[in-house]
């Protein structure tokens, strides 16, 4: 607090008996005047200050005390060291139990930020070919503490790995993937291994690059040695059921499919639905020119790009 320097976020202009107090209350007068947010108060009309906003929200839906408040490594000074002071002053209740900061993203030597206008948004990763579940898992590949060095070589690398994983999870639900074999030496899977390995990875402050490890140890396993029928398939889609919630970036993103190639998987259902099987054939080739790829399956027709 002795570095702090007087005005160095905004301007002093408060009547501050010292740079680091912040305002619970700022009064509509001065700059301030044309406020769109007022309320009467025993101070005069005016607003809550950006701090206790936060703080009475906090209470009003979690309660005094409360597990778990994240943000931006940037809010922890001033925002959150703010919001702990005036929370704990109230209650004289501990606020939060535990803190977690997400690294700020690096785009090349710098950090990504608007003021710099470094930053690059949804429409613009979509716009270079990639789904946003790509973007996602790209940002759950480093752990919440390490800075992200984004490039656009990390995402599509990203978008290998995620589509590997996602179609060995449609190969376990189609039934599709390798049976092991029912007799001589075969080495079992042990899923509750890798199960237990990504829970423990998961309990180790939310190391969520060693829980993917833990992810493709078992696809590659599963590849590898195969997978039986009952007790050992059911553990293996229970562990993937459980991983799909917990990262939520398997599922097939269909959000950018073009609506021209929806229809002609809706025709070709029809087709086939009528035994047209050669104009469903043909309009599976025009799929497939189009970038897509049909994957037929007892639930219904997956479709995803080549």
């Amino acid at each position: 607090m002795e570095d702090l320097i007087a005005g160095a976020r905004i301007d002093v202009k408060e009547g501050k008996k010292n740079p680091a107090d912040f305002a619970l209350w700022k009064k509509c007068v001065g700059e301030n005047a044309d406020h769109i947010l007022r309320w009467p108060s025993p101070w005069g009309e005016g607003f809550p200050g950006w701090h206790i906003e936060c703080s009475a929200m906090s209470m009003k839906y979690l309660g005094e005390t409360f597990d778990i408040h994240t943000g931006g490594e940037d809010n922890i000074f001033p925002h959150h060291e703010s919001e702990i002071a005036q929370s704990e002053g109230a209650t004289g209740k501990p606020f939060v139990r535990y803190w977690l900061h997400k690294r700020r993203i690096d785009m090349g030597t710098a950090k990504m930020s608007k003021s710099l206008g470094n930053v690059i948004t949804l429409p613009a990763v979509i716009a270079q070919g990639f789904e946003p579940l790509d973007l996602r898992y790209y940002l759950l590949s480093v752990h919440y503490r390490t800075r992200l060095k984004f490039t656009w070589k990390g995402i599509e690398a990203s978008r290998t790995s995620r589509r590997k994983i996602t179609e060995w999870m449609e190969k376990v639900e189609e039934g599709s993937l390798r049976r092991g074999p029912s007799r001589g030496v075969r080495v079992p899977v042990h899923i509750e291994r890798y199960s237990a390995a990504f829970s423990d990875a998961l309990n180790r402050d939310l190391n969520t690059p060693a829980a993917l490890a833990a992810v493709f140890d078992c696809m590659n396993a599963t590849y590898r040695e195969g997978v039986h029928a009952g007790e050992e398939m059911e553990l293996l889609k229970a562990f993937i059921d459980c991983v799909q919630r917990t990262f939520g970036c398997f599922e097939r993103d269909v959000s950018s499919i073009p609506r021209e190639v929806e229809l002609l998987l809706s025709d070709r259902e029809a087709a086939r639905k009528e035994g047209s099987y050669e104009t469903a054939d043909r309009i599976r080739r025009k799929i497939y020119a189009k970038g897509y790829e049909i994957r037929d399956t007892d639930t219904g027709p997956l479709l995803r790009k080549v």
